[in-house]
């Protein structure tokens, strides 16, 4: 895919856009494409053992292993036209820079009538694409289902955590427009902070 002839995609010179193995049913027509998807390999705040940002590859990997055909909706994917894109690439620990890269390619998605699809890496990409998204749609409502709840205001002396995450969420969409499914572990105050300010639905 030449994604550099493409002009939403013109920040290719900067270096943001790797290539890699599709996802399953995925085509290389971007011009088609209603969907993009696209690789956000990031593994900088995560404090159990490093290897998020393996996990767009591997999911690619593993997706060739299942059936495009849902028999529970009758569809097929190859009946839609969707891009896989390749991954972004996120220099190590440089979060700020990190975050600039996934701003720029949503917006470029956006600004093309892209539907941007993300395979991670770690919660807090979820942070910048917030931020673009939320100034377009003001009353945007984030669905999370997780097992932990990620409402601390500060995780390891950073407010921008993957336990974080959802609380900086909060501060931009509101807590009522959080939907958090699944919750199973906490602290106290997280629990709290949900029960309080979210809309929250735990395990």
């Amino acid at each position: 895919m030449e994604l550099k002839n493409n002009k939403y995609f013109s920040h290719i010179k900067e270096g943001l856009i790797s290539k890699s193995t599709g996802f399953i049913g995925s085509t290389e027509d971007y011009s088609s494409a209603a969907l993009v998807i696209l690789g956000v390999p990031l593994d900088c705040t995560v404090s159990f053992r490093p290897g998020t940002r393996f996990g767009p590859q591997e999911i690619r990997l593993q997706s060739e292993g299942l059936e495009t055909y849902s028999p529970y909706l009758d569809r097929d994917l190859n009946d839609y036209a969707y891009c896989d894109a390749g991954n972004i690439i996120l220099p190590p620990g440089q979060l700020k820079e990190c975050f600039r890269r996934i701003q720029v390619i949503i917006n470029n998605l956006l600004e093309g009538g892209k539907f941007p699809f993300f395979l991670g890496g770690e919660h807090l990409i979820t942070l910048p694409a917030v931020e673009v998204v939320a100034r377009l749609y003001p009353d945007l409502a984030v669905l999370q289902f997780d097992a932990h709840a990620d409402l601390r205001d500060v995780y390891l002396g950073d407010k921008f955590s993957h336990a974080t995450v959802m609380r900086r969420i909060t501060e931009i969409i509101g807590g009522k427009n959080l939907f958090q499914f699944g919750i199973r572990s906490g602290t106290k105050e997280e629990f709290i902070f949900a029960q309080k300010e979210t809309n929250f639905f735990p395990f």
